[in-house]
């Protein structure tokens, strides 16, 4: 004991020689660390007031300030950024769900801006924007050398007015011009509908409405169906969905998950990092569940996929999402303005980080472009079977009610196999829950008993 005693001590005291032998210099760096700040700050200073002086026009002095400031931020990185009272009032409106503009999210990319994802239902998206499209040019006007909010400004304008944007698209040769005319956004969080037995949830941003919008659907649809038991499972599209709050992420997430970890968040300092566990409760008693995406799904949607996926819960079916994997916090400042700064990574339950990765499917599915319709397309015949043959013998084998349900089921195929045409990944995801759905109740039970491990 005296040994180990006499070490500690010595340890301490050893310490406490090297801390005064470098106290000094230590002192003296910070010091000089802080003289340099306050000599740029001085800079900043002489050149605010020499352009105020001396710049070729009267300059406006609050937008110089606001113009240096919102460079100071978008500097670290495409995300963190200066909103101005304005800008601030539409970003509180834009998490109610309705707004005016385009229907696009949009990030920077050398230079350029490029389209996260159109949102559903909306003038861009009718237009026929696409995620991963670059914008150069707004009515003409080159976007390349400018902010993003600066760029974004340009696409702004009245409802009802017209706006010709220049995309390149990987893909096309040439860049081409789409035109589109602003409206007023109204963003509907979730739709809703049944193909066959399945239930699809089609989840378009991440806003205040979201969870329960959700929630009360998906109720409806069961009830509509019968009751869980002629579920076969579900569909959770997150398709261009640019993602939204965290907390309706969490939510989401949590309504299929009965426990576990559903995301943490990790900053500069460990002691800011969170984590969000899940409740007991799955609002899908353990069906099975099937998770579109592709590399419009941001942010929001990446943090659902990427749960579910972990937690086995969900077959993650589509492309690699968009690989957003940082959390902005909007802190207000004075003047109705705010500040949106990265303060944080976020992470999946199994601990990956998604930023600039994205979630990768379970199984890849890419969507093949839509094939236009020509004249020379001939319709093709029907198949005949033995039924078709004039005189064959009738089925003895089944009762009315038998041939009843087998006609229904055709139905339902045919419905299924007329869906590929329009949508093939929503379409093989349907397919997947039918494939489960026909092992047996003993499979789909296993499956769901994966979520708690």
């Amino acid at each position: 004991m005296k040994r180990i005693f006499l070490a500690t001590i010595t340890g301490v005291m050893l310490g406490a020689v090297v801390t005064t032998q470098v106290a000094g210099p230590l002192v003296a760096q910070e010091a000089g660390r802080k003289a340099s700040v306050y000599e740029q700050l001085d800079l900043f200073g002489d050149i605010f007031e020499r352009i105020r002086a001396q710049y070729v026009e009267e300059v406006d002095e609050a937008d110089l300030i606001e113009a240096a400031i919102n460079g100071m931020l978008t500097s670290l990185d495409p995300h963190s950024s200066y909103l101005s009272p304005d800008d601030a009032a539409d970003m509180r409106v834009q998490t109610r769900g309705e707004f005016g503009g385009l229907g696009i999210e949009v990030t920077q990319e050398e230079g350029f801006v490029k389209v996260v994802s159109p949102i559903d239902d909306t003038p861009a998206d009718k237009a026929g924007m696409q995620a991963g499209d670059f914008i150069t040019h707004v009515d003409g006007e080159s976007v390349l050398g400018l902010g993003l909010d600066q760029a974004v400004d340009l696409m702004r304008g009245p409802v009802g007015s017209e706006i010709i944007i220049t995309v390149v698209r990987e893909g096309e040769a040439e860049p081409f011009d789409v035109s589109i005319i602003r409206d007023t956004i109204k963003l509907t969080a979730v739709r809703s509908r049944t193909v066959g037995d399945t239930v699809i949830l089609r989840i378009t941003t991440f806003s205040d409405q979201t969870f329960p919008s959700m929630r009360d659907q998906l109720k409806e649809k069961v009830e509509e169906l019968g009751g869980m038991d002629n579920v076969n499972g579900f569909i959770v599209d997150l398709r261009n969905n640019p993602g939204g709050l965290l907390t309706q992420a969490v939510r989401v997430s949590d309504a299929f998950l009965d426990a576990g970890e559903i995301v943490s968040t990790r900053g500069r300092d460990p002691q800011d990092g969170d984590r969000f566990n899940a409740e007991p409760g799955d609002l899908a008693e353990g069906k099975p569940v099937v998770v579109l995406i592709n590399g419009g799904s941001a942010s929001a949607s990446e943090i659902v996929a990427g749960a579910l996926q972990d937690h086995r819960r969900a077959i993650v079916v589509g492309t690699k999402s968009f690989g957003k994997g940082s959390v902005q916090t909007v802190m207000p400042l004075r003047g109705d303005g705010a500040m949106r700064l990265t303060t944080a990574r976020y992470y999946t339950p199994s601990g990956r980080s998604i930023q600039a990765l994205g979630v990768s499917p379970d199984i890849i599915v890419e969507q093949p472009p839509r094939r236009e319709e020509s004249e020379e397309d001939e319709p093709q015949r029907g198949a005949r079977s033995e039924a078709d043959l004039r005189g064959s013998l009738g089925n003895d084998s089944l009762t009315e009610d038998e041939r009843r349900q087998i006609e229904e089921e055709n139905a339902k195929a045919q419905e299924a196999a007329e869906l590929r045409e329009d949508d093939y990944q929503l379409a093989y995801a349907i397919d997947i829950l039918k494939g489960i759905s026909a092992l047996g109740p003993e499979y789909a039970a296993a499956l769901a008993a994966q979520s708690g491990n």
